[in-house]
C-alpha cells in the first residue's frame, strides 16, 4: 500500500481583498459602462459617414471610436466613484464593482483619471484638437454638471444632463471635417430630445430605487400620467427635429422616409404609454419598458439611415 502523507497542505495565502484576475478585469471593464458606450458609438460612426458624404477614412473611424470609448469610459468610472453611496442602496446598481468591493474607490478614481487624460491626448494627437476638446467637454459635463450637480437636485436632471450624451454627434462630425455644421446640430438636438423619453420609462420602472436614495428623477416627484405627458411632448419635438435634415439639404429620400416611419412608430408607442398611464394602469400592465426598449432600436435604426443615405443620393 502507498503511504499517505499526513502533513498539512499549505494553501496560498489570500487576503480579504483578493479577487481572481479575470473578475478584476471584468470589473474594470464594467466601470466604463460598455452598454452605454455601444449606444454612443452608434451615434458617432454614422455621423462620420454623413460628414464624409460616403465612406470616411477607416483608420480615422477606428481611432475616433477608441478615443470615444476611453473618454466615455472615464466618465462612467467617475460616475460610479461619485455615486457609490447611492449605488449600494439601489437594486439596479447593487452589483457594480465599487459596491461589491472588487475595485476600491481609490483604484476607480485613478482609473477614471487615467482614461480622461489618455483619451484627451489620444484625440488631440490622432484626430484633431477640436474633437479632443469636445470629448473632454462631454466628460466634464457628465461628471460635474450631471453627476455632481443636477442628478440629486432637480427632476430635470436627465434633460440637461443628457447634453453629454449628445456630444458624440459633434465629435464624429468634427473628426471628419474639423468643424461643426448645422447637420451635426440637428442630430445633436435629436439625441437631446430623445434622451428624456428614452430614460423616463426606465425611471418609471425603478422609481422605488430612486425614491429610496433621494434622487428626484421625474417619476419620483410626478405621477405616471404627468411623466407620460412629458414623454409625448418630447417625442413630438424629437420626431419633428429629425425631419429637418432633408429641407436643410443634408439628406435625401431614404433618410427622410426612414425617419418618418420610425418616428410614427415611436409616437404610437409614446401615446400608448400615455393612454395607459392616464387610465390609471400601474404595474406590469403599464408596459413602460416597451418604449424604453423601442427607443434603443429607434436611435440605432435612425443613425443607420444617416450612414446609408449618402450612398443613395
Amino acid at each position: 500500500m502507498t503511504a499517505v502523507d499526513s502533513r498539512p497542505v499549505r494553501m496560498p495565502v489570500m487576503g480579504p481583498g483578493y479577487r481572481p484576475l479575470d473578475s478584476r478585469v471584468k470589473a474594470f471593464v464594467a466601470l466604463t459602462k460598455p452598454r452605454v458606450i455601444e449606444l454612443l458609438l452608434m451615434t458617432t460612426v454614422p455621423v462620420m459617414f454623413l460628414a464624409a458624404e460616403g465612406v470616411p477614412d477607416l483608420w480615422l473611424v477606428l481611432v475616433t471610436c477608441v478615443g470615444g470609448y476611453l473618454s466615455a469610459g472615464g466618465a462612467g468610472a467617475f460616475n460610479m466613484y461619485i455615486d457609490r453611496d447611492i449605488d449600494a442602496m439601489m437594486d439596479r446598481t447593487a452589483q457594480r464593482p465599487l459596491v461589491t468591493g472588487v475595485v476600491s474607490p481609490r483604484e476607480c478614481l485613478v482609473f477614471a483619471t487615467a482614461l480622461a487624460v489618455i483619451s484627451t491626448a489620444w484625440f488631440w494627437v490622432l484626430v484633431n484638437p477640436l474633437s479632443a476638446m469636445l470629448s473632454l467637454g462631454a466628460l466634464l459635463f457628465y461628471v460635474v454638471v450631471y453627476t455632481m450637480w443636477l442628478k440629486r437636485r432637480t427632476a430635470q436632471n436627465i434633460v440637461w444632463g443628457g447634453i453629454a450624451g449628445c456630444m458624440p454627434v459633434f465629435i464624429g462630425w468634427s473628426a471628419v471635417t474639423n468643424e461643426v455644421s448645422w447637420a451635426a446640430l440637428v442630430l445633436f438636438l435629436v439625441i437631446f430630445f430623445w434622451t428624456p423619453p428614452h430614460y423616463w420609462p426606465l425611471s418609471m420602472k425603478v422609481k422605488d430605487d430612486y425614491e429610496r436614495v433621494g434622487v428626484p428623477m421625474l417619476p419620483v416627484v410626478a405621477g405616471n400620467k404627468a411623466v407620460a405627458r412629458q414623454i409625448v411632448l418630447y417625442s413630438w419635438v424629437m420626431v419633428g427635429v429629425s425631419l429637418l435634415l432633408q429641407p436643410l439639404g443634408y439628406t435625401g429620400w431614404f433618410y427622410t422616409l426612414a425617419a418618418a416611419a420610425l418616428g410614427a412608430f415611436w409616437l404610437k408607442e409614446a401615446h400608448g404609454l400615455h393612454s395607459r398611464a392616464a387610465a390609471g394602469i400601474t404595474g406590469a400592465k403599464l408596459r413602460e419598458m416597451r418604449l424604453f426598449h423601442w427607443s434603443i432600436t429607434y436611435v440605432s435604426l435612425l443613425f443607420v439611415a444617416v450612414a446609408v443615405d449618402p450612398f443613395l443620393r
